[in-house]
């Protein structure tokens, strides 16, 4: 059994917590799909907050963005209504709001008057890249039947470094605990989607000698691997 992180303790925590407001949209038969969209445009607003300056407004709004990033999972399998496309408009929504938050803070480095910062928009870039990489060699993984979730950075910990610490510092010393939280996520992120990439390189070197079904062949009659009914596909 893995050993729990303290993500593992803080989301323990969290749910217990929310539980009164997943009953209470459960006992109302509110869409998960509703959930998500709703929270994917808190998000995208988020991120036009980050483009306009206002870093510590844009923070609390992703602190409640969160609560709508786990709620909606929560809700449909209180309902039964997880299912395989409400898993796959979930992570479709996230790579949406994690590239309306970098994108936000790109367009503040590159007009900000005071802030403007050629190197953080570089950096902004590529953490975009790495963000969508991470998410990207997951799923790719898990169609060929295997699960890399492995990595420093997975989603969870992302939406926590880009919200509490800009709620509560905001451009604190001028800026650069954000521009430290910005590097620490753009490194990270490309730190782990290497590890998945040799994680998933590690786990296929027995089936080298073996045809791989890709998902998307037509002679293919089986369900791709890796389909799953669960409403949160973590990235």
């Amino acid at each position: 059994m893995a050993t729990p992180t303290p993500t593992d303790y803080l989301k323990s925590g969290a749910l217990r917590g929310i539980d009164p407001a997943v009953s209470f949209l459960a006992r109302h038969n509110v869409s998960p799909n509703t959930i998500t969209t709703v929270g994917t445009l808190l998000t995208i607003a988020a991120g036009v907050v980050y483009a306009t300056g206002h870093i510590m407004t844009a923070g609390w709004i992703m602190a409640v963005t969160a609560f709508f990033d786990v709620v909606d999972g929560q809700v449909a399998r209180r309902t039964g209504r997880s299912t395989v496309f409400g898993a796959f408009y979930d992570s479709s929504l996230d790579r949406v709001a994690d590239g309306a938050l970098m994108a936000g803070l790109t367009v503040f480095y590159a007009t900000s008057p005071i802030h403007h910062n050629i190197y953080m928009v570089v950096v902004c870039l590529v953490g975009i890249i790495g963000t969508f990489l991470v998410s990207y060699t997951r799923a790719r993984a898990e169609s060929l039947g295997i699960d890399a979730k492995v990595g420093v950075m997975q989603r969870p910990e992302r939406i926590v470094l880009l919200s509490a610490p800009q709620a509560l510092f905001g451009l604190f010393w001028n800026g650069w605990v954000l521009m430290a939280i910005i590097i620490l996520l753009s490194v990270t992120a490309c730190i782990t989607a290497v590890q998945r990439i040799a994680f998933v390189y590690h786990a296929t070197q027995h089936l080298d000698s073996k045809p791989i079904r890709m998902v998307n062949d037509p002679a293919s009659p089986q369900k791709p691997a890796g389909v799953s009914a669960s409403r949160r596909a973590q990235s």
